[in-house]
């Protein structure tokens, strides 16, 4: 793989880890209003699956949306915007945290019904191949989604329309405050997958390498024609389910400091990269500054206008 592949990839993930950590130090400052899940630890899930995208390719995200937002090409002023509910953010402001969508980049929202992207990228999956243009569509969803009736109607419809769809199943250990091993038992969702005919992998969700080579035979088998196909990486959440209220008395003592030691996405990424230091320092210095720009302009930014209260209500078809 070129060094210029491998620099982006490792610009992607330090891009999410800067902005989602930035996050996490500003949300007891106020500021930034509703819901915020962050996605730190799951970096390699994302940046891995849409590296093998097309930018007219459309992704379906979860609640834990950032990650898949920024590595899908949105724009991270504009995502900062969102969260702080000013005009200029990719939804005007009235999205915030949990409905950040940016639908010229393929972004089709993130969404605060668990599983409820899956559908959504079903549909646009369908407009796809109705239409005959060769566009591939990715449902990302948790393992606590992966329980809900909208999961296994998508598995359905795309596996008996033959849709051009990949389900990311992302397991990161518990559904908020639920283990896996309660809630699936410990077994694989992609074991579920195969009972509809449907091509599955499970791989290590901090490997960057392992999560693109699996979405690269997945995204090719569904341009091509041969369906969909479900890829399940498991990579444990850093923080919290949710910020601010969640104390995390469900995880094993040092889980976290195991997590951000051993387990890395980043870490492990550089260590197989082989990528020279100054490059990557070179990365570290011009996103921080992206980040620290981006959160001054949200901070600046005027709140919407009231009259936007009344606009984006109803559309016309």
């Amino acid at each position: 793989m070129a060094q210029t592949e491998l620099l982006e990839a490792y610009r992607v993930m330090r891009t999410i880890r800067a902005f989602e950590e930035r996050v996490h130090e500003e949300l007891p400052n106020g500021g930034i209003p509703g819901a915020v899940h962050l996605y730190a630890g799951q970096e390699a899930v994302a940046a891995g699956v849409c590296a093998a995208l097309r930018e007219s390719d459309y992704i379906a995200s979860t609640h834990r949306g950032h990650g898949h937002a920024i590595a899908k090409g949105c724009d991270i002023t504009a995502m900062m915007l969102e969260l702080y509910g000013k005009a200029g953010g990719l939804c005007n402001g009235k999205g915030g945290s949990m409905h950040i969508a940016d639908f010229s980049k393929g972004m089709l929202g993130a969404n605060g019904v668990a599983a409820g992207g899956a559908p959504l990228a079903c549909g646009s999956a369908l407009s796809a191949k109705v239409l005959g243009r060769d566009q591939v569509s990715v449902a990302f969803v948790g393992d606590g989604a992966a329980n809900q009736g909208s999961f296994a109607e998508s598995l359905t419809l795309a596996t008996v329309w033959n849709l051009p769809v990949v389900f990311v199943v992302e397991d990161n250990f518990y559904a908020q405050a639920t283990g896996t091993r309660y809630h699936l038992k410990g077994l694989d969702v992609a074991r579920r997958a195969e009972a509809y005919g449907i091509p599955a992998a499970t791989v290590d969700g901090t490997d960057w390498f392992a999560v693109h080579a699996a979405a690269e035979e997945a995204v090719e088998r569904a341009r091509s024609g041969g369906g969909p196909s479900l890829i399940e990486c498991k990579a444990g959440r850093f923080f919290g389910h949710m910020e601010g209220f969640d104390q995390q008395g469900y995880r094993g003592e040092g889980e976290v400091e195991r997590l951000r030691s051993e387990q890395d996405p980043l870490t492990l990424f550089t260590a197989k990269a082989g990528l020279a230091e100054p490059d990557l320092s070179e990365v570290d210095v011009t996103v921080d500054a992206a980040v620290e720009l981006a959160v001054a302009t949200a901070k600046a930014a005027p709140e919407p206008e009231l009259s936007e209260l009344l606009t984006d209500v109803y559309v016309s078809y």
